[in-house]
């Protein structure tokens, strides 16, 4: 094991700097929206006083992980990824079910999520698993088996259901992309995106439309989408004869999935997931249903103003008009009580570290530790990314929290495990050769 001495004057403090000051005003944001003026100023039976045990607890993680030697998650990247799996399974059988999903395990007063950890196995994983091919990810026969290894642990947290966690998966393409995937497969996977929106579009247009223009309305969007694939075929391939054969396949291809819009929509989806996409399309309008948590978000945030109302002086924050405003739509308290200019300084601060991280990574010498920041780097950007979009309505509400803001010890300690792990590694580049 090398010296504290070494392993200290090698780590990256300007980033450890980033996540004390992002963990700081979480920890303050969580108080403000669990304080009561009527109450005891501080009790470690709140969510804050609980948070803060969350907190000092991890920096004891820290210390153990920079204490680590650094090629033993290299070494243990499948055992801690199978370890993973196997949490996931096991809380299928002996976990708790809260709020319709098994995803817990409870001892005692403590509760634990295992899709968390399991997010850190899954990165270690894909890191060690491109880092011994050296070879280009994007050969068909490594993002298959790449995409094997992000599909097993999504798959299991799907039969929680945990939707929000599931989707989060979705950013290691990101990796696969850095590492050499086409372009054009992101291309096609927003393609897909967009189809689905525009079908799921004319599918609820049937309400007040006849069929038949729904109908019509279909096989323009499928004629449409067609014409557009097979103009781009045309234009950027040299054998320019063979053009039946794919625009064949595409044409069954793009049928099927227009077509099974409606199937997926109305058997495969929650009803509450119908709802809250019904919502963030505009489909139906109902602020004091599905839509009412986005709701509130966005009038305590537009209440906050450019300076805001003061720290603990929000009035949706104080009179709870935000459901879960501790873990989900932690950002709208940051609104409220900080104004415009609060919530430009925790955005600054987020995109600061993205930036820092995507800068670490490209300085390794070590193809898996260069990895391995990607990982890290996508999956805090999604849940950034989409938990603030779901505070101003411009993501579907799926229940994920903000790294190093919402109230949770699983999360705090996944994203602190997650960030202190890369920056373990990137402690060791001076070493390699």
């Amino acid at each position: 094991m090398r010296s504290k001495r070494n392993i200290f004057q090698n780590i990256d403090w300007f980033t450890i700097v980033l996540y004390g000051i992002l963990v700081l005003i979480g920890w303050l944001n969580i108080y403000a929206a669990n304080y009561n003026e009527d109450e005891v100023w501080f009790s470690f039976s709140k969510n804050y006083g609980k948070q803060l045990i969350w907190i000092v607890a991890s920096l004891a993680l820290i210390w153990m992980i920079l204490m680590l030697e650094a090629r033993l998650f290299s070494t243990f990247a499948y055992s801690i990824y199978a370890l993973g799996i196997a949490m996931l399974i096991g809380v299928l059988i002996f976990g708790m079910e809260i709020k319709g999903a098994k995803s817990w395990f409870v001892f005692g007063g403590i509760s634990f999520q295992p899709s968390e950890f399991a997010k850190f196995g899954t990165a270690l994983a894909i890191t060690k698993y491109l880092t011994n091919l050296k070879k280009n990810a994007g050969q068909f026969k490594v993002r298959f088996q790449a995409i094997f290894i992000l599909l097993l642990p999504a798959a299991l947290i799907m039969l929680q259901p945990d939707t929000g966690s599931v989707l989060v998966y979705a950013a290691f393409v990101f990796v696969l992309y850095r590492e050499g995937l086409s372009g054009k497969i992101l291309l096609f996977g927003l393609g897909l995106a967009l189809f689905f929106i525009l079908a799921l579009l004319l599918k609820q247009t049937s309400i007040d439309v006849p069929f038949g223009l729904v109908m019509q309305g279909k096989l323009i969007l499928i004629a449409t989408v067609i014409t557009i694939c097979g103009f781009i075929y045309w234009f950027f391939n040299s054998r320019k004869r063979k053009l039946l054969v794919p625009l064949t396949i595409a044409v069954v291809m793009i049928s099927s999935y227009v077509l099974s819009v409606d199937y997926v929509f109305d058997n495969v989806m929650s009803p509450h997931q119908q709802d809250r996409i019904n919502e963030l399309l505009g489909i139906t309008f109902d602020p004091s249903g599905a839509g009412y948590n986005v709701n509130q978000s966005k009038i305590a945030i537009g209440s906050g103003g450019f300076f805001g109302k003061g720290f603990l002086q929000g009035t949706q924050t104080k009179y709870n008009f935000v459901p879960e405003q501790s873990t989900d739509f932690i950002f709208c308290t940051v609104g409220e009580e900080w104004g415009f200019i609060g919530s430009f300084v925790v955005i600054v601060a987020f995109v600061t570290l993205f930036i820092r991280l995507i800068f670490l990574a490209e300085r390794q010498r070590s193809s898996f530790t260069r990895i391995y920041f990607y990982t890290v780097v996508s999956i805090l950007f999604f849940h950034f990314a989409i938990n603030i979009g779901m505070t101003i309505g411009l993501a579907p509400v799926i229940g994920i929290p903000l790294p190093f803001f919402s109230y949770g010890g699983s999360s705090l300690w996944s994203f602190t495990v997650l960030l202190f792990v890369a920056l373990r590694l990137d402690g060791e580049r001076m070493h390699i050769l």
